[in-house]
């Protein structure tokens, strides 16, 4: 085993073991410096040289498919990694920077299989997504910062879904974060010339009863996807957005009517992670889901109503509940 590649398992075994979700290098003229992300925040784990850190890069380019020549310009790459008891994904991606290149890793566990019911704090909530979920046809969003557990929560839907009933389900990703049996999962590609909306254009031709669409990231997967729910099909997708709110102004910015998105949209539910008082050590945080749909979300689409401060499903609400319930602290609370 080489330095690099020996150093690479000792980082990843690392991680895994903090239970981070990324790890970030920062290079430097003399040193790199090595951060995890660990619930949500940024924590130091060490610094290497330069050198080191070249040789690191190099292998992780090579192992995970990027060219190794090309530093002028952002890359991808994904990676297995497997531990005795678990598997990894990993999605590398490498940006230049004065002369130098940062790496991202994000990592994805793949023998994680939590139910609806492990992921969140009140699971009350639940009831109104599987109410979604039994809709033919329609769109539904979940919205939320990176790493607040969108693609997650929708896995957990359609699995729930399929244990119910058989769907041909279909998805399209960018990547693909974590394979599931009996769903036909897309590699977004653009460089091979299969985009979201091609590929979305083409997983209607295979009779889908449900669509999963990674992220709407602009206009025309945007319009594709609220096509697709008006014919017929299910679509389930993410945005990124700070709140349900939020997302209804990105959508109406990326050039839908109010019209449009009062005829497709059953619901949006937005994701936030909340730091938990737990005596389970693997348990540091839970979610909580700011949820609109009927005549509140309407209202909202035609800006019949802004104020959702007493609103059962409102992110405010929720922390205050979080609060009296004992789930979370003062200060967390005064944080949030």
């Amino acid at each position: 085993m080489s330095k690099a590649e020996t150093l690479s398992q000792n980082i990843l075994s690392a991680a895994i073991e903090n239970q981070a979700s990324d790890i970030h290098f920062y290079p430097f003229d003399s040193n790199t410096t090595i951060y995890f992300r660990i619930h949500g925040k940024r924590t130091l784990y060490q610094s290497i040289t330069r050198n080191l850190y070249e040789s690191l890069l190099t292998y992780y380019k090579f192992t995970s498919g990027m060219d190794i020549g090309e530093i002028r310009k952002p890359q991808n790459g994904t990676l297995l990694h497997s531990t005795n008891s678990e598997k990894f994904s990993l999605r590398l991606s490498t940006l230049p920077v004065n002369q130098l290149e940062s790496l991202a890793i994000r990592i994805l566990p793949q023998n994680q299989n939590l139910s609806l019911e492990q992921l969140f704090l009140f699971k009350e909530q639940l009831i109104k997504l599987k109410q979604w979920m039994n809709r033919r046809s329609g769109l539904i969003l979940i919205s939320g910062p990176t790493g607040s557990g969108k693609t997650t929560t929708l896995y957990a839907l359609l699995e729930s879904a399929l244990k119910d009933e058989s769907y041909q389900t279909i998805t399209l990703e960018d990547p693909i974060e974590k394979n599931i049996q009996d769903i036909l999962q897309v590699q977004v590609n653009e460089k091979a010339g299969i985009s979201y909306q091609t590929g979305l254009k083409a997983a209607l031709r295979h009779d889908p009863d449900i669509i999963m669409v990674g992220e709407i990231r602009d206009r025309g997967t945007a319009k594709f996807a609220l096509e697709a729910s008006l014919t017929g099909h299910l679509v389930l997708s993410t945005i990124h957005a700070k709140n349900t709110q939020g997302t209804i102004h990105r959508l109406l910015e990326m050039g839908l009517t109010p019209i449009e998105l009062d005829q497709s949209l059953i619901g949006i539910s937005s994701i936030e992670l909340l730091p938990i008082i737990s005596s389970n050590p693997k348990m540091k945080r839970a979610a909580i889901l700011e949820i609109l749909d009927g005549d509140l979300l309407n209202n909202i689409i035609f800006s019949k109503q802004t104020d959702l401060t007493y609103y059962k499903h409102s992110f405010d609400y929720l922390r205050k509940k979080a609060l009296r319930y004992g789930f979370i602290t003062e200060d967390t609370y005064k944080s949030l």
